[in-house]
């Protein structure tokens, strides 16, 4: 990283970054952005993403610098993989820990057996409504801010894709799972849709994104550790 040039970023990169818990997607590619404008006194620095991660889930981002952000479109129609947690017996509003529990169901119905048949639903060409507490655009406003101003919201399903949804663990009434899957597809309505299923209800409580196509969160490196790695940690802010 230390050997990159002006010229290198501007010509284009391709950086893994491993979103840290808590932050937005925004932050991330901003505290990329900050440590190169500052090491090459750059004014001007194209910069982005390729899929937003909610603040909420960790994992892989992969970032496009200079004429690389034109491939941006291109990584974002990959498919993605992620690993995490549904917990039965309890819904949320926005299908995940951003709000709190808003019904609790009786879960004494529940068997492993019944948990892995039930992925069987989820694979393949699937119809998802988005969550309403999402960044999608209605009429020109966010959803999630029709959420929060307590207005109900027609959402349209739409068709998605899921390849792979594995259960790797159920730990009480945690259970943890791997699911590759197409562009737009929201693992928290997932999330939601299972606890239908199962009639038991369920949120998502832990996200991580391990793989966008042929790259892997394995290999991606933590923001602050990049900005420490191209400034030194002496100027690091």
């Amino acid at each position: 990283m230390k050997n990159l040039t002006k010229e290198d970023f501007l010509n284009g990169q391709l950086l893994l970054i491993d979103k840290p818990l808590g932050w937005s997607s925004f932050q991330a590619v901003n505290k990329l952005k900050w440590a190169i404008r500052k090491k090459f006194s750059l004014k001007k620095f194209k910069i982005g993403h390729a899929g937003t991660l909610d603040p909420l889930a960790t994992g892989l981002l992969v970032i496009c610098t200079g004429k690389f952000t034109k491939k941006i479109t291109e990584y974002q129609g990959q498919e993605k993989e992620y690993t995490g947690v549904f917990t039965l017996g309890a819904t949320t509003p926005s299908y995940d820990l951003e709000t709190e529990i808003n019904e609790t169901f009786s879960t004494d119905h529940i068997t492993p057996s019944l948990i892995h048949t039930t992925t069987a639903q989820f694979i393949g060409e699937i119809e998802q409504a988005p969550p309403v507490f999402s960044a999608l655009k209605k009429d020109g406003k966010r959803l999630y801010e029709f959420a929060r101003e307590g207005k109900a919201v027609d959402i349209p399903k739409r068709k998605v894709s899921v390849s792979t949804f594995e259960i790797t663990e159920i730990d009480n009434l945690n259970v943890h799972f791997r699911i590759a899957c197409s562009k737009g597809t929201y693992i928290r309505s997932i999330a939601n849709d299972f606890g239908e299923a199962l009639n038991s209800g369920a949120h998502l409580t832990s996200l991580r994104r391990t793989k966008i196509g042929d790259f892997n969160v394995d290999i991606a490196e933590d923001p602050l550790v990049f900005a420490d790695t191209l400034l030194g940690p002496q100027v690091n802010e």
